[in-house]
Formats: structure tokens, sequence, C-alpha cells
């Protein structure tokens, strides 16, 4: 290939040879018999006929050439640990949590929830799970009861991995009675909760039920378990993710797929090389986290971090000293993770040999040009912007720089990766945009490549309806979020068509947050949207109306209130979902038919003209609004 638009054009048309060559990347127990299967559209069925096993070519295939090399390195800030794990040493924790879920009745097929803070043992128990044919399930460790319940229900595990607390800014965050709460709550009740006791916070052990990680990983010390090899479309793990309707959906993803997509990505888009180190300071409960904390650099023979503690602390270069410690030539971070960092001191930025670093790439939400334009000139590196989502697993914009060298664009994530046959659509007429700088919504058409969604989990009907539309003869992939693309290719990224708001690369369902602010007894209605935010992107505002005026005569009975609206939200759906500001208002602006006019308030919270209101049922709504954002 002598250009990326050549490379992108095969991947295209002639659909099976590249990814029949990409498949190559990864070890088969048996090699596929056909590469894609889309008889039933849009459900595509990738590497058909093939057997494989996600662990067996994260760890045990690099046993054979690099057993001694660092494979997981796990530094924790907040309790301030460090330890450097070998492909070996990995492959035996490894098969201990295999052999210890086993012990708990796992088997292939089945479930396992994962609710865990950034420790080695979350990694183990993902690989293990993958190792024996299990399906993981990782949920956010700072997602409170109510959310944790509703994914437990749905995913219905037989066990629960968990630990007694996380830590951050030096305080312990208790996970076990948020657990205990949730399985209260949840009508599923799994077998088993197999807990790692940090000696951070007390746990109240539920007999018959609860068991300690320790005592059955020291029993399983020796014990050997084998890969178990399946089907490549069968599901690898299921992840959460926020939507329109406040039920969270189970993206879920197969194994063949995900392992080639992965493969091939480290080596088209991030260029990381076996025996190098991956920084990705993600979370494991976000998809990043799953595709290039654990599986990404492990399949390519990588050194990955895993990092449980804050950008700042001890101080705004202990991310730079790290990239000098242990070499690390791949980054990957958040936009507002470097806007963090871009209020310390810039002395840190030169303090640190950085010259190991290849690129950093950013990605979770929009990248604003002022923050890459100063990251970039800090760092003295490529900053490549790159955008996907929870469903795809993998980037669909990016500049793939293991292709061609292709020059970046300040405020834009690149250009349709390879296997991405990306559309611009009109959203009123659904007609492709062909034209420079028209903005219309980023649409994939099927199939979709590997490594994205196979479907919802339980629900193939909802994977459907809610991302599928069709255009005679072709089916449409909708990503819900508004784009352009220049003359030149690229796009930008312009912000959602739903109620689905970037919080610090958050992705959170205002819908969930509504229902949990409605759980207040004076709460009559209420209305949440995203707002922009210079640090974080977006943050979430709320306005209620409540039953009850009365008992908010004053500022000090409504600063009451919103505290406790406040606490609501924390214990539902944990502090990442917290709105910046909850105000009151008579009512909330609505047009003629009853629908909340949400964009209209969202235009005026951030000093935006709110666009054509003729359908408003009653202007002083919005005016209200207005002048509460007016006072601050």
């Amino acid at each position: 290939m002598t250009t990326y638009a050549e490379f992108h054009q095969r991947s295209l048309t002639d659909r099976d040879g590249f990814w029949g060559e990409q498949a190559k990347l990864v070890d088969w127990k048996v090699q596929p018999t056909q590469v894609c299967d889309y008889s039933n559209p849009p459900f595509a069925k990738w590497f058909v006929g093939g057997v494989t096993n996600l662990c067996h070519n994260a760890v045990d295939r690099h046993l054979v050439t690099r057993p001694d090399q660092a494979a997981l390195i796990f530094v924790s800030t907040e309790t301030n640990q460090e330890k450097v794990y070998s492909f070996r040493e990995l492959h035996a924790e490894v098969q201990r949590m295999a052999a210890t879920l086993k012990e708990l009745g796992v088997g292939k097929g089945d479930r396992v929830l994962i609710y865990m803070p950034m420790i080695p043992e979350a990694a183990f128990a993902m690989l293990a799970c993958t190792r024996i044919g299990a399906i993981h399930s990782v949920v956010f460790g700072g997602f409170a009861s109510g959310s944790l319940a509703s994914r437990i229900e749905d995913a219905a595990p037989k066990v629960v991995v968990s630990a007694d607390a996380g830590s951050r800014g030096g305080k312990a965050v208790a996970y076990k009675p948020l657990l205990d709460e949730a399985l209260r709550l949840s009508k599923f009740k799994p077998e088993s909760v197999l807990l790692v006791d940090r000696g951070m916070a007390p746990m109240e052990m539920v007999a018959g039920r609860d068991k300690l990680w320790a005592p059955l990983r020291e029993k399983n010390m020796n014990v050997v378990v084998p890969c178990e090899w399946v089907d490549a479309t069968h599901p690898s793990y299921t992840l959460y993710t926020s939507g329109t309707t406040g039920k969270p959906k189970g993206v879920q993803r197969d194994t063949g797929g995900y392992a080639v997509a992965l493969a091939a990505s480290m080596k088209h888009i991030y260029c990381g090389e076996a025996g190098e180190t991956y920084f990705s300071t993600s979370d494991i409960g976000w998809v990043v986290g799953h595709s290039y904390i654990i599986y990404g650099p492990l399949i390519a023979g990588m050194a990955t971090i895993m990092y449980e503690g804050l950008p700042i602390r001890p101080d705004g270069g202990i991310w730079w000293s790290l990239i000098e410690k242990y070499k690390v030539t791949v980054m990957f971070s958040a936009p507002t993770a470097i806007r963090v960092l871009k209020k310390q001191d810039p002395a840190l930025l030169k303090k640190y040999d950085l010259s190991s670093l290849k690129a950093l790439f950013l990605a979770g939400e929009p990248l604003d040009q002022p923050t890459a334009q100063w990251i970039s000139e800090g760092l003295g590196r490529p900053i490549v912007d790159n955008y996907w989502q929870t469903e795809t697993g993998w980037p669909i914009l990016a500049i793939s720089k293991g292709v061609d060298d292709a020059p970046t664009k300040f405020g834009s994530p690149g250009k349709a990766v390879y296997g991405y046959n990306v559309k611009l659509l009109d959203e009123s007429t659904g007609e492709e945009l062909t034209g420079a700088n028209q903005k219309g919504v980023v649409a994939i058409e099927g199939p979709l490549p590997p490594g994205c969604l196979q479907t919802v989990w339980g629900d193939d009907a909802r994977f459907v309806s809610t991302y599928w539309t069709t255009i005679p003869g072709r089916m449409i992939y909708s990503t819900f979020d508004w784009g352009i693309r220049d003359e030149d290719g690229y796009y930008f990224i312009l912000g959602r068509t739903d109620d689905v708001i970037n919080v610090a690369g958050h992705r959170l369902g205002t819908r969930e947050i509504e229902e949990s602010i409605s759980a207040h007894p004076n709460v009559a209605e209420v209305a949440v949207v995203g707002v922009a935010d210079q640090l974080k992107g977006q943050v979430a505002m709320a306005f209620a109306v409540v039953k009850d005026a009365s008992k908010i005569p004053d500022d000090a009975s409504k600063l009451a209130l919103e505290g406790e609206i406040m606490k609501i939200v924390d214990k539902d759906l944990g502090a990442v979902a917290r709105p910046a500001r909850v105000r009151f208002v008579t009512l909330l602006p609505k047009t003629r038919s009853g629908k909340c006019l949400r964009r209209a308030i969202t235009a005026v919270c951030e000093g935006r003209d709110p666009g054509d209101l003729t359908t408003m049922d009653d202007p002083a709504a919005l005016q209200q609004i207005k002048d509460l954002v007016a006072a601050k």
C-alpha cells in the first residue's frame, strides 16, 4: 500500500482479503473458514469457523518468546505500591484466579461481574474469565448501588468479584457496602461473591455467599487451568453503556473479531511494538480500559501500566515520571486529564526524560484546539486525537500512523479508520452528505468491522431498533454524534444528537439522572441537560419543578434541597453522575405537544441562541432559566 487512502479503500472493496490478512496477527486453534458472514444484516459474524482464546493471545503465547519480560505494571499513588508482573507471573496469577472461579462453579458462557478498583486482581479476573470461556462484565468502581444493581440484574452473573475498597485522593472508598446494597436491590442474586481484602475498609461477610480471595489463591497456587478454546463468535464480555432510555445497554463483544481488531489497531494506529510499554490512564470500567489497558497492549506483547491514582498526586508530574521510569512508548489519555495538567507547573513537563514516547493519543470526548496545542508544544511529540465508542471497541476516526504519516489537524480526530465505511447523513432526510463542511450525523454503513458490538446483551431487537436504519438495500449504523468533514477528509465531532452527555470522558444518560432526581418526594418534574464546561468538556445541569414550593421559601432551603437531591444521585448512580447544579423552576419549557425543549435549555445555559421557539407553549418557562443562569 502506498497511501492510506488505498489502504482504507481496500479494506472496504476487498473486505475479506483485507481482514483475512489481519487475522494472521493472532493465534488460532482452528483457522476460520469464512472471514465475514453478513447474511443476516445488521448482524455480522466475523471469522466464522475459527477457534481461539483471548487470554491465550494476551498472555500464553508470549511465554515462548518473552516469559520474563514485563507484562503488567501496577502503580498506585493511592497506596504507594508498585509491582511489575512478567508474562510468566501474570500467567500464573491468571490461572490461580481461573481455578478459583471454576471452583465457584463458573464455566463457559457463565457471566462474572467485576466491580473493582484499579488493582492487579481486576486484570487477573478479566483474563481468567476469557481463559475459561466465561463472559465478564466490568462495572466502573465509581458507580453506586442503583447503577450496579441494574447491571447485576441484566448480566445475571454467577459470581461477582469485588474488593473491600478503592481509594481516591488518599481516602478509602468502601466498595463492599455499595455492593451489598446493590445485591439487596437486585432481583437477581449471584451464587458467590469473591472479595479482595486490601485492608482498607471493614467488610461484613455474608455466610455461604462471600469468599475471600487470599486463601483461595493460596489453595490454587499451583493449579494448571488450560485455555478453553471457543468459537470466534463466542461472547468475550459485556460492557454497559448509557443510552437515551433509563436502562443501560449491555454491549456484547465477540472473541475472534475483537482479538484481530485490537492486534491490527496496535500495529496500524498506535504503532506499539512487542517489548515496549503502553500507558493508558483510563479505568477498566470503561471500554478504553478493556481495549487498551488489558487486551490490546498484551496481545501486542507490550508491557501495560495499570495506574490507581490521580494525575496530580503527589504532583502534576507523576505521569511524566512513569514515562521516564518505564520507557513508555505509547500513551493514551483523555482531554479532561490534559486540561487538569495544564493548570500545573509547566516546569514539570520538562523535568523528565520523555524521549521514549512516540505519541500521545487522546479520546473519550472532543479535544479542543488550545489543549491540543499546549500539550503538543509541551511534549514535543505527536498528539493523535481519535474518536470511537463503547459500541465499536476501537477507533472509528483516527490518523493511522502505522500506515502513513499523515498530518494531524488540531480539533479533528482524523479520517475514517480502515474497515469503517463512514458516512455523514442529513438528520431529516437520511440522505448522504458528500460535500465538504456539511453538518450531519456520523454513521457507518454495515457491516460493522471486527471488534464492534455483536448485539445488545439479551436483546437483539433493541440492537436493531437503537442503532440501525435502512436505506434501500443498505443498513446504516448511527453513532448519534454530529460531525462535519472538511475538504481533506478530516472529521470534526460537534456533539450528541441524543440525550447522552460526556462528562470528563464518562458517558452518562441524562434520563438515568432524571429518574434518580425524580425519586425525591418533593420533585414533580425534572430536566437534565449537558452544558459545555472548560475543564470537563460537559457537565450535567438539572432544572426541577417542586411539588410544594412552600417548602423552599428562601435560598437557604433551596440549597438544602439541592444537597438532598445530590445525595440521592450519589447513592443511586455515584458521584460521577452528580449534576453541577440543581436549579428550581415553576415549569419546564415544553412544546405545545408536551415535549421538553432540552436543546433550548442547553443553548440558554451556554449563552447561545436557543433557535426556533415557535412551538413552545409558554415562553416564561425559558425566561426563568435565562434569569437563573444570568444570576449564577
